[in-house]
Order: C-alpha cells, then structure tokens, then sequence
C-alpha cells in the first residue's frame, strides 16, 4: 500500500510541477538573451567585445586607390577594465603605399554625471583632401565604406590632439579639440601665399563640435542601458579656427560646417528622408581642408568600366577631384518606397533620389599643380535604387543633368551596385 501511495504522490508531483520554469534555468536563459542583444548591439557599432578590451571593426580591412588594401587591428578598453580611464589605439598598413599607419591615445572620465572625458591623441595616417569630419561623429560605423574604394587624393597628417567631451543634456552633446598637424599631400601640389609656395605645412587648429538630437528618446532599461528611438530633425554644427604662429602653424583660417537630417513618416519602411549639408571658409586655407561635395565617380572611358558601389550620401556620377569649393550646399532627397513583399525573405526595396550641391572659390589660382572646377552653376543629380536584392545588394542608376551635363551622354550616366546590411 505504502509503495502505491509513494508512486500515487510521485505521478501527482510531476503532474503539479509540468508546465512550471524553474527559476535557475529561466534567470540563465533572461542572461544569455541579455548578453546575446549586447553582443548585437556591439557589433552594429563596429565592435567585438571580449573582457577588458573591445576590437574595432572600422580597422580589419578596407581599400583605396593610395594605399590598396589597408589592414590592422584597433580598439578601446570597456568598463570592465575601468569606468574613468579608458586607453584606444590601432595599427594599420597599406599594403601599396608600404607604410604602417597608427594612433595611440587615452583619457579619463572628469564628470560622470555629465559624462565629461579628457582625451589625448597621437596620430600618424592619411585624411581624404577636401573631407570634413565632425567631432561628435567619430563612432559612426558603416560594415562597407563604397566611396572609400575609389579615392585616391589623401594627405598625410601627424596629429597631436586634445579633446574634452561633455554631454549638456541627453539630447545636446559637445567636444572641443585643440590640435597641431603636420600637413605632407600625396601627390603633387602647393599653396601660393605671399610669394612663397608650400609644399606640406603645419596647422595648429582649435575645434568646437555640437551634436542637437531634439526629438531622440532615451530610457533606462533593466540593465540601465540607455535604449534610443531615434527622432528627427537632427542637428550638427562645428567651428574650426587655424592659427597662424601658433606652435608653428603656417595659416590664419576659419570655418563653419553645418548639418541637419530630417525624415518624415516611417510606417513600414515607408519615408522620405533630406539631408543638407554646407561648409563656409575664409582666410588661407589650403586644398587639403576645403571642401569636396561628396563625389563618387572614377574616370573611364564606359559607363561599365566605371562600374562601383554606390555611397550612401554621395553624388554618383560626379567625378573624383572634378570639383572643390570654399563654401557649399548640398541638398539630398530620398523618398523610399513600402518594400515589395514577394517573400518572406525577398523583400527588395525601391529608393528616388535626387541630390542638388552649389558652391564656389574665391582665389582657385592659389592651389598650384591641380586643376578643377567650381559648383557656382549649380550641380544636380537623381536617379533611383532598388536595394536588398540579393544578400544586401542592390543596383543604383543616376543620371547628370542641368549646367554641369557633360556632351557625351554616356559619361551622365552612373550605374552602381548598392550594398545595405542592418542588424
């Protein structure tokens, strides 16, 4: 009777505990999804995490028309290894330049309330002639940089920076940087000023960078890790000011460099984004920190000989060095269309753009040894993409028109393969 009692109570036991998640098993579960929606997020940033220090993806491997392939390795301590100090630095080498190109730097955390950081940098690399880069983008991370494959004016730079970020608000950040440089072009070119023309040259710049997000949403969440949903417009203004005799520095200039990006709707998939860029210099200002409009065309013969990726913000069928200014707008009109739902998993994605740049240069017989025109007629470009195609791949096709249409129809043409990967 006793054994029937023990087995009536065993069956009634695992009936009362069938359906029930034991609370170990379910916390290791809750951990594991944690760490795997961490992972994740690190990896859309361009990061391996591993214990104390994060791999940077932006330096594994790329390619340009100077250096070929430029490989290396990089990255930044994480909080694991400390909160207040924090070490970054990557080493990279080109393998048809020859030349081994690095960074080293550091910094420590002022505020943590405010999220206030001291940095210190020395850097030994190339920079795009005519690139702007603000402060407040230095995370932002693309798995394929398309325009990146095709250009070939680069300067060298050797770069000893101090910075300081500080986050006003959760919606309003700044950083500020003082920097000195020596300036050595890769390719043939000098600046006339005041009978004497220089060939490389030393700057000592001072930069102030603001990052306005206004309509972002910040939340803690379990983890206390901020999760954003992204709001629109957003806002980005920066000032640089070169010195003249300044540890050395060779220039008196200034500059003004604006950014806003606006999307409406975004139902499905659904919107229109326009993104609008300008930049305003004066004083003596050498080729290497003017301003370029984006372009991301090689020169070729044939519209397929000239066959490449296109970039994400760029004018495809302006050519590479065709075009630099001392003041700017860009203009650029997306409007994507709901994606066609052929399958589950084929779900390619139509995209009209138009995109519209005028500029102009004041004293374009200063830059020796370079020719180019300038963008006072005014540039414009539209087209369309039809993207996610085949393992993020699509096709772009953009057509030249209005003052700047060139005689040979062939050469508006610009057909591209597009490439969109998210995570």
């Amino acid at each position: 009777m006793l054994k029937y009692l023990s087995l009536f109570f065993s069956i009634l036991g695992c009936i009362l505990s069938y359906g029930q998640t034991n609370p170990e098993i379910e916390t290791k579960q809750e951990q594991d999804s944690i760490k795997g929606k961490e992972f994740v997020q690190h990896l859309g940033n361009g990061y391996i995490p591993t214990k104390y220090f994060n791999f940077d993806l932006r330096y594994l491997i790329k390619y340009n028309q100077y250096e070929g392939i430029r490989t290396g390795i990089g990255g930044i301590t994480n909080d694991a290894f400390s909160e207040k100090y924090s070490i970054n630095s990557y080493l990279v080498y080109g393998f048809r330049d020859d030349h081994f190109k690095y960074s080293i730097g550091g910094g420590f955390r002022i505020s943590e309330q405010t999220n206030t950081w001291l940095n210190l940098s020395y850097t030994d690399d190339l920079q795009e002639t005519g690139s702007t880069k603000f402060l407040t983008d230095k995370r932002f991370f693309q798995f394929f940089e398309p325009r990146l494959l095709n250009i070939d004016l680069f300067h060298k730079h050797i770069t000893k920076a101090i910075a300081i970020k500080h986050e006003i608000n959760d919606k309003l950040s700044t950083e500020t940087e003082f920097a000195v440089s020596k300036i050595d072009p890769t390719y043939a070119y000098g600046y006339a000023l005041n009978n004497e023309v220089f060939n490389n040259f030393d700057l000592s710049t001072a930069k102030i960078a603001f990052q306005w997000n206004p309509f972002d949403y910040f939340e803690m969440s379990k983890t206390n890790v901020r999760e954003i949903k992204e709001g629109f417009p957003k806002f980005t203004l920066q000032y640089t000011k070169s010195f003249q005799n300044v540890f050395n520095g060779n220039f008196n200039f200034s500059k003004v460099d604006f950014r806003t990006i606006h999307r409406i709707g975004n139902e499905d998939n659904h919107f229109s984004e326009i993104t609008l860029v300008s930049g305003m210099a004066s004083g003596d200002i050498p080729l290497t920190h003017l301003y370029h409009a984006y372009p991301n065309n090689i020169t070729k013969e044939t519209i397929m000989q000239r066959f490449s990726v296109a970039g994400l913000n760029s004018f495809e069928t302006m050519f590479f060095n065709e075009f630099f200014s001392d003041k700017f707008i860009t203009l650029q009109l997306k409007h994507y269309l709901k994606p066609f739902n052929i399958t589950e998993r084929f779900k390619p994605q139509l995209v009209l753009i138009s995109r519209y740049a005028i500029g102009d240069m004041k004293q374009p017989e200063r830059h020796e040894n370079i020719t180019f025109d300038s963008l006072k007629k005014g540039y414009t470009e539209s087209g369309f993409e039809i993207n996610k195609l085949l393992f993020g791949f699509g096709l772009s096709f953009t057509y030249r028109y209005g003052a700047y249409h060139l005689p040979e129809f062939a050469d508006n043409i610009a057909l591209k393969f597009t490439f969109n990967v998210t995570l």
